[in-house]
This record gives C-alpha cells, structure tokens and sequence, in this order.
C-alpha cells in the first residue's frame, strides 16, 4: 500500500464486513472519516462535526484499532480531528476529547458485579457467576468442592442483556483476589481465529500451551464453533485437560446449548456437566435502574423523566440503553446542554437505528449459502452442475423465497433460469428437510445469521 488513503481503505473494508457494526452504524459513522496521516504509531482521521468525531470514538474506536492492527500488523492509537468550515484542521486534542476517552477507559473497568443491575431476569445468573469467582479457597490453589458443580458455567440468553458484563466481573474478581491465577477471557470466533493460525503457521503446541494452562476459561458466544468440526475437536480436548484438573470453565451462548445445531453431543455431554442459566430482557423496573446507574457511572445527572423515556423506549438491549446514556454523556460534554427529553429522544432514535440489521439483498443470501455449503457465490450463479454447488444454488432458491418472498421469475433472473425450475428447485429442498436434519439445520443457520446480522 503505497499511502495513508490506501491503508485507510482496507481498513474501511475490515470495518464493512465486521458482522458486529450494522450497515446503518458504518455508513453514518465510519464511512465518513477521512484519513489524514499516520504519525508516531497514531493513525489522525477527519470528521465533520464534533458530534460525529465524539460518537464514532464512543461506539466504534476499539473496531478501528482492530481494523488498523489488521491491516498493519502492529497497533495504532485512533485520533479524529475535527475540519473547521474553512476546511482546517484542529492542531490539538481539545480538554473535552481527554475527557471522554477518560469516561470511555472508565466504564470499560466498570464492568464489575458492583455495577451489575440483579433484577428476575438475571438474579440467578448473577448468583452462579458470583459463586464462580469465589471457587478458590484463601490458599487460591484448591476449588472449594462446593463450588465444583458449577464447572462449568454456561449463561445463555439473547445479544445485549448482560452475559459479557458477568464473564468481566468474574475476571475482575479473581485478578483482584488471586492475581496469581492464569485468567483467559476470549470469543469463540477468536478461538477459531487463533487456532486457523496455528495450524497455519504448524505451531499448535503454543496454542494448546495457552488454553490448556488456564486457570480460569472464558469463552463468549461459544456457539460459533458449531459446524466446525476442527474447532470442536480441538475444543473438546481443550475441556477435558481443564475439567480434569480441576480448573474453571465459563460459557456464553446466543442459545441454549441444547439447540446449538452441529454442536457434537460429546460436547453437549461436557457441557452437561455444570450448570446452564438463562438471562431474559429485563423488566421496566430493571431498565429503570441500569440507567441510572450507567449515568452515576459516569457523573451524569438525569431527570426521572428522562430515565423514564429512555427505559420505555429501549426495552430488550441492555447494551442499547447503556450505549444511550453513553451518547447522552457525549452530547452534554460538546454542547454544554443538560440531558432533556428531546435529546434522549434523538439519541435513542439513532440508537435503534444503528443497531437495525442490514438489509438482507441477494448477493448477501448467496455470500452465506457458499460459507455454509464451501463453494463461492460465483459458482452458485454459475451454470456448473457438480453436485455441492448445484445443492448449494438450490438452497439459494429456497432462502431468497423464504426470507426475502421473492417471487419464483425474480429469482429465475438471478441466476438466469426460467421460473418452472427454480419452482423445482424450491420443491426439492422442502421436501429434503423433511427428511434430512442435517440440511435443515444448516438452512435454518443460515437463515438466522442473516436476519441477525
């Protein structure tokens, strides 16, 4: 890459294929920074506003300097500046952007069983997490037998309502009771990620050296690895070593383990073995209260009728209402304004909206049919007649009229058919589920990752 500009735009594309930031979230957000230059190991980007720089360094500058490290291979700090409207650039970090990255940092570390709102949708979670963090006795070099049946610990439930919150606060509390403990907090897409490399780069023994030493095994959205046969192999033993010696594991899934499809019952059988509790959207009351307890945390003064709005209008995410009191927070340090209802409106309004999912177009359906069935898209839209990829296009057929009801001539012009065939090939795979578990598991991931993405 021959320039700054060039390096920025690979990091727009890491950025635009995160399935973590929506397409509402990029296209307002990221895709509007400029670069400027990389200085010092700080990579500078251009916004228009202050509002656009503040809240793109709120929602989204830990996905930019992962973009950066991505492209780069080494980490940069992200600095946005600010055009005046004579098209200059501020020279220096104002008070107010030292401010909000302190208030950012903070509430990063403010993920602790402290912090943590209990209401009747969690107040078991919490207390299975608790129990976790305590396993170790003073010696801090022998589980309590107690504590045993909790091994491990599975917290299921949807996106948003706490589940990463408890895996933080357990590793706070252990560090801070037992720093001498090996503690290893990761996502099951990293798991994979680091694996495919080990075996890349033939250095497996360093893996295996770093999971299967820990302590303490924490593992968010678990449920990734199903599919992936190498994966759960290598998971599988990674368990086994650690259950056996006594160490702690703590799962997070999407899902209830149970209905994780090509999850292998081995698994399932080890996963039996602890304990498995849900977390559920929490009621008003709860909503109430981890507002304001979000705008304590951040010395931020709201009026009931402002908490009250907030907790009205977002009612399943817990994520969407601290992410609204974090935008708040923002608006107030910019403009000098107090927290007011018409501002909490707007705030929410762009909340909901940066987390609405992507539009679902053909070419995203194909994207995922070919991840699923190891073929490309092109090949789905290709004349080829091999087997996989003729089985893969007529599940195409299937999802496109399933999830985006189009009609049979629409999809025919997708892949230049006429629509009598694309009529049989709907036809086959309906009657194929029926009798093929497997294919319908895989239809209805597929399904369900593209209407949560």
């Amino acid at each position: 890459m021959d320039s700054f500009s060039d390096v920025f735009n690979e990091v727009l594309k890491y950025c635009k294929n995160n399935k973590n930031i929506s397409q509402a979230g990029y296209e307002k957000w990221i895709m509007v920074l400029e670069p400027h230059k990389l200085e010092n190991n700080t990579a500078y980007l251009l916004a228009d506003s202050e509002f656009t720089k503040s809240t793109a360094l709120t929602a989204y500058g830990d996905v930019l300097k992962e973009a950066f490290y991505n492209v780069l291979g080494f980490e940069v700090d992200v600095k946005i500046l600010v055009k005046t409207k004579e098209n200059k650039i501020e020279k220096d970090i104002s008070e107010i952007e030292v401010r909000t990255a302190d208030f950012s940092d903070d509430v990063q570390n403010s993920l602790t069983f402290e912090s943590f709102i209990k209401g009747k949708s969690n107040e078991l979670a919490y207390a299975f997490a608790k129990n976790v963090a305590q396993k170790y006795d003073d010696t801090g070099d022998k589980p309590s037998d107690t504590k045993k049946i909790f091994n491990p610990l599975i917290i299921y439930g949807d996106s948003g309502l706490g589940k990463t919150h408890l895996m933080k606060a357990i590793e706070h509390e252990v560090k801070k009771n037992h720093p001498d403990l090996k503690i290893i907090y990761t996502t099951g897409e990293s798991f994979i990620n680091e694996l495919v490399k080990a075996l890349e780069f033939k250095d497996t023994i360093k893996f295996h050296d770093k999971y299967r030493n820990a302590d303490y095994l924490m593992v968010d959205d678990i449920q990734t690895i199903a599919g992936k046969e190498r994966m759960q192999e290598e998971f599988f033993h990674t368990f086994n070593d650690l259950y056996n010696a006594g160490k702690q594991i703590v799962l997070t899934s999407d899902i209830a383990p149970s209905k994780i499809s090509k999850l292998q019952d081995r698994i399932l059988t080890r996963f039996s073995l602890g304990v498995q509790v849900d977390v559920t959207a929490p009621d008003f009351e709860t909503r109430m209260a981890i507002v304001r307890k979000k705008a304590e945390l951040l010395d931020l003064q709201l009026s009931d009728n402002v908490v009250r709005i907030i907790a009205e209008k977002i009612k399943t995410n817990i994520r969407q209402l601290e992410g609204t009191v974090n935008k708040i927070k923002v608006l107030t340090l910019y403009t000098n304004e107090n927290p007011s209802i018409s501002m909490a409106q707007r705030v929410i309004k762009e909340i909901i909206i940066e987390n609405h999912p992507a539009e679902i177009t053909v070419d995203r359906v194909f994207e995922e049919v070919a991840l699923a069935f190891d073929v490309t898209a092109d090949e789905i839209r290709s004349k080829s007649r091999k087997s996989n990829i003729s089985l893969a296009r007529k599940v195409s057929v299937y999802v496109l009229k399933e999830v985006k009801g189009m009609t049979f001539t629409q999809i025919g012009n997708e892949l230049d058919k006429n629509h009598s065939t694309m009529t049989i090939h709907y036809q086959d795979i309906a009657e194929a589920m029926n009798t093929n578990k497997q294919l319908k598991d895989t239809i209805n991931d597929i399904i369900k990752n593209l209407k949560d993405n």
